[in-house]
């Protein structure tokens, strides 16, 4: 078989529930880059809160991190890395918006940073920043946004967060790629126009000299649809959103946290 590029999302995905990998998993997957297979994490999380899962795995691929807004080799130089801005304009006005929205908090996200509003700060859980704690230094302040962020988080109050999704859209002229996380949290990510998990994996392909027919990817979200969609084969997992099963060519027999991933590999490839 000729050498495929695998994609793998993470939370929904590759991790389970409670945020770990089996051991089962990390072998199997191991095993599959023995086999010459390149193993790639595609995730929406920021690369602070990937890079453990990738040292886990021991891979030493480029990672995709923003849903596509930064695409690097982790504590490496790569003639490849590619990033991608949102204009900062839009964070302010997604400020000057708040009310109307419904906001608890927005994030507006760096490399190696971020800073949050503050007006409902007791609705901050310090876990979905990878932190111990959200400390005053954080807080979003209109002199410290002096650079274009790589994406933007909010978590509104809003009752429905798919059709608050149309609604931004529709207000920001499709300006920017807007997205919601699966399961009860109402949280929305913001990426700049025309960025996504494919546009980071086209480059990635090109960067490595592979093709999109040498390409498999899995997630379970509404930010995996181009990404499965583009892929040779795009896997949604058995617990995905019904969101994504149409973009999908299959769907895992087994959920994220029955080694779904694990166990496709393993047949397909193994």
């Amino acid at each position: 078989m000729n050498k495929k590029v695998i994609a793998l999302d993470l939370d929904g995905t590759l991790l389970k529930s409670d945020n770990t990998i089996s051991d089962y998993t990390i072998q199997t997957i191991q095993q599959v880059m023995k086999q010459g297979h390149l193993v790639v994490i595609a995730t929406g999380r920021p690369y602070r809160m990937a890079l453990e899962y990738y040292k886990i795995l021991g891979l030493q691929t480029p990672m995709i991190n923003f849903n596509g807004s930064l695409t690097h080799i982790p504590e490496k130089k790569w003639s490849g890395e590619h990033r991608a801005y949102i204009d900062k304009k839009y964070l302010f006005e997604v400020l000057d918006c708040q009310k109307e929205f419904e906001v608890d908090f927005i994030a507006s996200e760096y490399r190696k940073n971020f800073y949050l509003t503050f007006s409902h700060r007791q609705a901050i859980k310090p876990e979905l920043f990878g932190v111990a704690s959200i400390t005053d230094d954080m807080r979003l302040e209109p002199q410290k946004i002096t650079k274009d962020p790589l994406a933007l988080l909010m978590q509104t109050r809003a009752k429905n967060k798919y059709q608050l999704t149309d609604e931004m859209r529709a207000f920001f002229k499709n300006g920017m790629e807007i997205s919601t996380w699966g399961g009860p949290m109402n949280i929305l990510e913001f990426a700049p126009k025309g960025v996504n998990k494919a546009y980071a994996l086209k480059h990635l392909l090109k960067s490595l000299n592979f093709s999109q027919d040498d390409l498999i990817a899995f997630g379970d979200e509404h930010n995996d649809t181009q990404m499965l969609a583009f892929a040779s084969i795009g896997y949604a997992m058995k617990n995905a959103s019904q969101l994504l099963l149409p973009y999908a060519d299959r769907q895992t027999q087994f959920d994220n946290n029955h080694d779904g991933v694990a166990k496709e590999l393993e047949r397909l490839l193994l």
